[in-house]
Formats: structure tokens, C-alpha cells, sequence
């Protein structure tokens, strides 16, 4: 069955596009849902409009998605972990680890947007991929460093951040009535 997208639709396609699907799918979900309609010549003439907004929208976000990525690409973050003797982790580092390490800098991403092949379970430095879409990334360089260490290992900025947190943390207790 042929449909016209009036959204973009994950893994089937963007608006504007005319795709073939089953009659289930398309009875079931895109067409309650509002996602696509018959593909008629009023329907095509309509949709141009929505396509060029969306086109616009998706240029925006993609340059926004560029400053981002450059914002943070040659980044370098620490994280703490304890670890044995060899230098192995007790558990390991993944991705919401690297997203709250990123949070505490100052940036904002999704545990989605971190590109690992594997958990990091060894004390080193590991290059980590941010990918915020398909053609836009950044490459930041990840510490991982045992509790002690890190001062140590972490360039001035973060040595300030990390005293200025330790100061804020160090208030006299005051007694609740």
C-alpha cells in the first residue's frame, strides 16, 4: 500500500516521502496516528509546504548540532573508579557515567548519544565518540583514573571545579528544630 508522510517516521521515512507498507501497518498506526495519508495530486501539492518548513527545521537543528559538536570535540573529562592492583575496574564505566561527567562540565547529551563498543572496565585514557546524528560528532578524550588520582591526572580547570565543589560541600552542620 502507498502512502504520503506528513512526519518523519524512524526507519521508514521523512516528510514528503511516498513509501510502500503493509496494509496493517498503515491501517493500524500511520494512518490513526495522522503520519501519512493517501497519496493523491492535492495531497502531494500540500505537502511541499510542510516538506520546505521541515527541510528548513532539520538545517537549523544540524547547525546547532555542529556547534555542539564543536564545542566538545578534544574535550577531556576524568571519572573516578575504583579498580584492583592491574588496573581493573570494580564494575565498569558506561555510558551514563560519561553523560554525568559531560553534565558536571557543562554539557548536555543523551546516554543514547555516546558511542562505546564496549563498557570500559580498565583504568586508562579511552578517545569516545559523541554521535549526535547520523553525520555530525565529536571525539573526547575520557579519563579513567583511580579515587585520589584524579587531581593529579586532571588539568587546572578541573582541579578548580573540583575545590570549588568541595568548598560548597564543607558548610557547618545546622541543627534542624
Amino acid at each position: 500500500m502507498k502512502l504520503l508522510l506528513r512526519q518523519t517516521v524512524d526507519k521508514l521515512g521523512h516528510v514528503g516521502d511516498v513509501v510502500d507498507v503493509k496494509p496493517g501497518y498503515a491501517r493500524n498506526y500511520l494512518l490513526p496516528q495522522g503520519l501519512a495519508m493517501e497519496p493523491t495530486e492535492v495531497n502531494l501539492k500540500a505537502i511541499e509546504a510542510a516538506k520546505q518548513a521541515y527541510l528548513q527545521q532539520l538545517a537549523q537543528q544540524r547547525a546547532e548540532l555542529e556547534t555542539r559538536a564543536k564545542l566538545l570535540d578534544g574535550k577531556e573529562i576524568t571519572i573516578t573508579a575504583r579498580a584492583n592492583e592491574e588496573g581493573h575496574l570494580y564494575g565498569s564505566v558506561g555510558p551514563a557515567q560519561i553523560v554525568a561527567a559531560l553534565d558536571g562540565e557543562g554539557f548536555s547529551i543523551e546516554a543514547e548519544d555516546v558511542v562505546l563498543d564496549e563498557p570500559i572496565s580498565r583504568l586508562d585514557k579511552y578517545e569516545v565518540t559523541i554521535r549526535f546524528s547520523e553525520d555530525v560528532s565529536a571525539m573526547i578524550g575520557v579519563w579513567i583514573v583511580p579515587p585520589g588520582e584524579s587531581d593529579q591526572s586532571a588539568d587546572d580547570e578541573t582541579e578548580s571545579v573540583l575545590e570549588s565543589d568541595g568548598e560548597s560541600q564543607q558548610q557547618p552542620d545546622a541543627e534542624e528544630d
